[in-house]
């Protein structure tokens, strides 16, 4: 057993209050020195407390969501967290007179000791306060064992306080922290022995969720889904039953039920930004334009301010939108452009033109050539071909696609090969990143176009009634926009005058089937229904769909 300090007698806490509320500063201050603490440090604003915290370790630190700051309190403690200032051994409350489940989920994430809701009294102040000591100073070796990593220690100081009835009200932290000491040392035999025996206990949603979760580690699918499924109906659980889903699709490599699960966990949880940067890549990967674009908006919408905060992320809203802009109508394009030289002088503006000159270079070059000035932006893209290479994966990525675009293939290619050098790591991030640039170098060696430029070919091939050709470009443009309506809907109408002259082979039945699922799901126009059931009604994509549908589950169960 390791070697573990005393804790700190309740008279020398450090303790600091976030708030913009003087009242409040003053309720908890009385409150704590009924108790006999009476180092208490008083902050307003954001910047303020994260100086305090840099220079003490702060026992107890109460947080209120509205600070007199350009950060929320949400932020803050983020931030507090990732710089090491909060640890398991500090209390923390968080304060909100805030109560919408969207806030709430978030700040469940980043697991305050307690949550009080403002206005605050005196009282129940004094009251949960002492209930804050008594756990602090009863569970302090337990603390210390999680903060230190001493995982094996940890679990041992917990099986032994959970013996111990005098701290019956503090054995869900315990356990807690318990099974999260198991998983950290991967002993998921044991960590699944452990959550059902509590899950036989107790009816909580914490508990099934670790439960499930240690179950798809050891590939116990079935018995999982059945608990996931449970979990789906209750509110405190529904976000992080799909954040669960969703990391499990991503491991098994299905990425669109992962971009399925994100997105509803997401839109249930919205501030956690690590989430939100899964959304970005998955969207990605799955062809979903404007799903990236829409992320990339809420990454930057909601890291604003935050210790995640930066300038790439104003450019990955910007890409976005050019990626997005080149798959859409010209009046479309148009409108996301405007948007977009608003966002240029922004950066220009918060960040100075030197700092991102060949980022915003690069950019003026694909949007050139969105508004059909390929020699201008030639002539542009010459000059930076003598500049390095960015060190930044997403700067190169882009500047890959200017090369694209403009017929550098062999400067594409090979830019690719070299951003998958700057891929490091093993976690799911990484390997999505590394998908997508898989994904990438397939595509873009096999298809020279975008997809607005492939779809104006196959409307030239197909008013000329060469309709094999037609089909061949509508299906590399679906290939690479996959959530475009308008191209599916093109894509029956010329299988159908296919169909009447040989049978259709089963290369292009799938594609049909894909085109007849992305719209049976659509809300369409009623000219464009019309259209679409008379093509699936000639080609029998219904019949298709079923039979396809049955083949990938037989050939699932087969896998597994």
């Amino acid at each position: 057993m390791i070697k573990i300090p005393p804790s700190k007698p309740t008279e020398e806490l450090d303790v600091l209050v976030i708030d913009e509320q003087i009242l409040v500063h003053e309720v908890v201050k009385a409150s704590l020195a009924d108790l006999g603490i009476f180092s208490v440090r008083t902050a307003e604003n954001a910047y303020y407390a994260a100086r305090l915290c840099a220079g003490t370790q702060f026992d107890i630190i109460f947080i209120a969501f509205n600070i007199k700051s350009d950060k929320d309190g949400f932020h803050l403690l983020e931030e507090l967290k990732i710089n090491g200032h909060i640890t398991k051994s500090t209390s923390v409350v968080f304060l909100s007179a805030e109560t919408s489940a969207e806030l709430v989920n978030c700040v469940v994430e980043l697991k305050p000791t307690d949550f009080w809701v403002k206005p605050i009294d005196r009282k129940t102040a004094n009251e949960r306060v002492l209930h804050l000591l008594t756990v602090k100073r009863k569970l302090h070796r337990f603390h210390y064992c999680m903060d230190t990593r001493e995982y094996a220690s940890a679990i041992y100081i917990g099986q032994r306080h959970l013996k111990d009835t005098s701290l019956s009200p503090y054995f869900q932290h315990i356990n807690r922290l318990i099974g999260e000491a198991l998983m950290q040392l991967r002993e998921f035999s044991e960590a699944e022995k452990f959550y059902r025996q509590l899950n036989q206990q107790l009816n909580l949603g914490w508990v099934k969720i670790a439960l499930a979760k240690v179950l798809l580690r050891q590939d116990k699918e079935v018995e999982a889904v059945e608990i996931i499924e449970t979990l789906k109906e209750r509110k405190e659980t529904r976000f992080m039953v799909h954040d669960l889903l969703a990391e499990y699709y991503i491991e098994h490599q299905d990425y669109a039920q992962a971009y399925s699960e994100i997105q509803m966990a997401t839109k249930l949880a919205p501030r956690n930004i690590d989430r939100n940067q899964k959304s970005c890549q998955l969207a990605r990967l799955n062809h979903d334009k404007l799903g990236h674009y829409t992320a990339t908006q809420n990454m930057a919408k909601y890291a604003k301010n935050s210790i995640h905060d930066s300038p790439q992320l104003l450019l990955n809203v910007i890409r976005s939108g050019l990626d997005l802009a080149a798959t859409v109508s010209d009046v479309e394009a148009a409108t996301i452009l405007r948007k977009t030289e608003r966002l240029i002088t922004q950066l220009q503006t918060d960040h100075g033109s030197l700092e991102l000159k060949h980022q915003l270079s690069i950019i003026k070059v694909r949007i050139l050539c969105l508004q059909g000035k390929k020699k201008m932006a030639e002539g542009m893209l010459k000059q930076e071909l003598t500049e390095q290479e960015f060190c930044s994966v997403e700067d190169n990525l882009d500047k890959m696609k200017a090369f694209h675009v403009l017929g550098f293939r062999e400067e594409c290619i090979g830019l690719l090969d070299q951003i998958k050098h700057q891929i490091v790591g093993d976690s799911l991030s990484t390997n999505l990143v590394a998908e997508y640039i898989k994904q990438e170098a397939l595509e873009r060696s096999e298809i020279h176009f975008t997809s607005k430029e492939l779809v104006n070919m196959a409307n030239q091939h197909y008013s000329h009634k060469r309709f094999e050709s037609a089909y061949i470009e509508l299906s590399k443009a679906f290939t690479l926009s996959p959530h475009n309506r308008q191209v599916a809907l093109s894509i029956l109408k010329v299988l159908k005058i296919l169909a009447q002259e040989k049978p259709l082979e089963l290369l292009k039945i799938e594609v049909a089937v894909k085109a007849y699922d992305l719209l049976s799901k659509a809300s369409l126009p009623k000219e464009q229904q019309q259209k679409f059931m008379n093509y699936s009604d000639t080609l029998e994509l219904e019949k298709h769909s079923a039979y396809l549908a049955k083949r990938t589950k037989k050939a699932i169960l087969m896998t597994n």
